[in-house]
């Protein structure tokens, strides 16, 4: 039986791997998972980036900022401090680093240390400082999801090929709307809030979506009745891209199985990758 591979990162394979020296071994630490020190160092790196993010979201309660304000921000450059040097370490141990800078995630390595450095140099650069927030998504190459390219590909396709359904049934959807909006600030009136057809409109998002942001409350008998009809079409119409979605992903997934290879004694076409028979004539493929 032979061993099950370990699927290989196509941005690992472009960014190619040192032949030797302490490029190639640190490179084995950061990128490859299937040795110990690598295991380690991903294990390690995620209970980093969780600490972090702990400690941005503790810094943003005023009440716990407040009293250990020193300590939160203490911890903040520490781990700031080790990703830099991390993302310094990725990108020397790789043949082509300005790859990897330029990178999905090596941009959202910059991203979720540059705010602490430009805080201290431009005022009031604290604003962006949830911006680390997307350390967060550092987690995904570790656990190396992005190798499931085939499903992500799978998703993209069903989703293009569902554009013009989806765009129809959106389309619907917002005439719909629209025209219940409409209706409703003729119902109800600016007297009870509904001050604008536009305002209008909003509500009735609010309410096909299932939302409900209790702002606006129909006041009469009618409105109440509209607002019944919408909660209980919302319901229906939530499932309907869904189901779009999910015939597609269904297709894609059966054309996925199947081999272009054609029959040598009658051509046809459209068999299992699996078949070893033709499906029409018997001949063997």
């Amino acid at each position: 039986m032979n061993p099950v591979q370990r699927p290989i990162d196509p941005l690992q394979q472009r960014l190619g791997k040192p032949a030797g020296g302490w490029r190639a071994k640190l490179y084995a630490i950061i990128f490859e998972s299937d040795t110990r020190k690598g295991r380690a160092f991903d294990l390690t790196l995620i209970g980093a980036i969780l600490l972090s993010v702990l400690v941005i979201v503790l810094t943003s309660v005023q009440s716990i900022a407040a009293e250990y304000g020193a300590w939160l921000h203490a911890a903040e450059w520490l781990f700031t401090i080790l990703f830099t040097l991390e993302y310094i370490g990725r990108c020397l141990c790789v043949q082509r680093p300005v790859m990897y800078a330029r990178s999905f995630f090596g941009i959202i390595d910059v991203m979720s240390i540059l705010p602490s450095y430009l805080s201290l140099f431009i005022p009031g650069a604290h604003v962006i400082m949830g911006v680390r927030i997307l350390r967060l998504l550092r987690i995904f190459r570790i656990l190396k999801l992005t190798l499931y390219i085939e499903e992500y590909s799978m998703l993209g396709d069903a989703l293009l090929a569902s554009r013009r359904k989806i765009f129809i049934f959106l389309s619907v959807v917002f005439l719909i709307v629209f025209l219940l909006g409409t209706v409703m600030y003729v119902v109800e009136g600016p007297e009870n809030g509904y001050t604008s057809i536009p305002t209008a409109v909003y509500w009735a998002i609010s309410t096909m979506t299932t939302v409900g942001f209790g702002d606006l409350v129909p006041k009469t008998d009618i409105g109440r009745a509209i607002a019944s009809f919408m909660m209980l079409l919302g319901w229906g119409i939530l499932a309907v891209p869904t189901g779009i979605i999910s015939s597609e992903i269904t297709y894609q997934r059966g054309r996925a199985t199947l081999t272009p290879s054609a029959c040598p004694a009658c051509l046809s076409t459209g068999h299992d990758a699996a078949s070893r028979y033709c499906k029409d004539c018997g001949a063997e493929l």
